[in-house]
């Protein structure tokens, strides 16, 4: 009689919907992480393996079924040594879900926005490079503490100072955190993307290279041509101008007074 009892029931409960929506939102932020990064052809590997492993157990290849089992093992060890630079990234951007946020930005973003375009402006002008990182919610002790502390108010004479060629402290970028110059002469991890043209110089792969790492954002002045770029989540927007810029910085760092970010989306995404 278990048969009919079980014929009474419901296909599904609203515990199965739940554990499929999480499931599936998992999946989705897993695939948009991994989207256009080295993880994304491993992932197709590893998926072809699986298909492998099943098709050798419906062919009773046992040769191969015993093969994949006992080098899966080693394949998870070696891509956790890999991609630990891509596993880091993803468990910080699952750390930046709105119910983990307690504090918000909200005072001083705006005129700290506004020095910075306008120094970039002049940067540009003068065609003197320079890389302002901004810091969001993942924290760049690590660099700042590489450089020379400075812990002073953002402006954008300080700014323009500081990068001038004979200012000792020209070479390296600039650290805003907290709406203040934190550090100045910080050294940023250089990029290991094979894909970028040649065109970018150190300044440009070092802002690539933060950004891959953290949600931090790049506001990049070239020394050749005096383009100003933006560059977040690895990837850089290049000729951007001052009011692009403005506007994009203000979507970026700018936060509502309810604590949620006014645009958590990437402004480099058109």
């Amino acid at each position: 009689m278990d048969w009919l009892t079980d014929l009474g029931r419901p296909p599904f409960a609203w515990r199965d919907l739940l554990d499929i929506a999480i499931v599936s939102v998992l999946i989705y932020e897993v695939l948009k992480l991994i989207r256009g990064t080295r993880a994304a052809q491993m992932a197709v590997g590893a998926g072809l393996i699986v298909l492998l492993l099943f098709f050798s157990q419906a062919a009773q290849l046992e040769t191969v079924n015993w093969l994949i089992r006992n080098m899966v093992g080693y394949i998870v060890f070696a891509a956790i040594v890999i991609f630990q630079s891509d596993i880091r990234r993803a468990l910080a951007h699952f750390g930046q879900a709105p119910f983990f946020r307690l504090l918000a930005k909200t005072e001083g973003t705006e005129e700290v926005i506004e020095e910075i375009v306008v120094a970039a402006s002049m940067l540009s002008g003068q065609r003197v490079g320079a890389i302002v990182a901004v810091e969001r919610e993942i924290g760049l002790r690590n660099y700042i503490e590489g450089g020379i502390p400075l812990d002073a108010r953002v402006t954008y004479d300080l700014l323009v100072a500081i990068f001038q060629p004979t200012s000792p402290l020209h070479d390296g970028a600039v650290i805003i955190h907290e709406e203040r110059i934190a550090a100045a002469a910080c050294f940023l991890p250089l990029t290991v993307n094979p894909r970028l043209g040649r065109e970018l110089g150190s300044r440009h792969r070092a802002a690539i290279g933060l950004t891959e790492e953290s949600d931090a954002v790049a506001v990049v002045v070239s020394e050749e041509s005096g383009i100003i770029s933006l560059v977040l989540d690895g990837r850089i927007d290049r000729e951007v101008t001052p009011d692009e810029l403005r506007s994009r910085l203000r979507r970026l760092v700018t936060y509502r007074r309810s604590g949620e970010p006014a645009d958590r989306l990437s402004a480099l995404d058109r």
